[in-house]
């Protein structure tokens, strides 16, 4: 297990998230923890992994843009309008969930609260 220097962790952590997502981390450090944009508490090794994670994906989605400009200046014409889907009916008979309830509990019986 190797140790992690928080700050040096803090400083490529803030500068993958940058690269990612265009502006600056909201970090809020707290004994043991750190809040990211005020997130869930993580620890230092998983903002570690969460920063190498931001700069991969960085990198994996560098060529998926490039190859999608690409295919876009090769193809120039012009895209249809998408088709509209059919109109669905809405799903239910119209029933109040009162009446639900005592169809399936019986007449007998008790309904649950807040349905009465």
């Amino acid at each position: 297990m190797t140790k992690l220097d928080k700050d040096q962790v803090v400083a490529d952590f803030t500068a993958a998230y940058k690269a990612a997502f265009g502006k600056a981390p909201k970090l809020e450090q707290k004994p043991g923890w750190f809040s990211v944009d005020g997130d869930k508490n993580i620890r230092l090794a998983e903002l570690a992994e969460l920063g190498a994670s931001y700069s991969s994906a960085k990198a994996k989605a560098k060529p998926a843009a490039e190859k999608k400009a690409a295919a876009a200046k090769t193809t120039k014409t012009a895209a249809k309008p998408a088709a509209k889907a059919p109109k669905t009916k809405a799903s239910g008979n119209g029933q109040v969930a009162a009446k639900v309830w005592i169809q399936h509990i019986g007449v007998g019986q008790r309904a649950p609260r807040g349905s009465r």
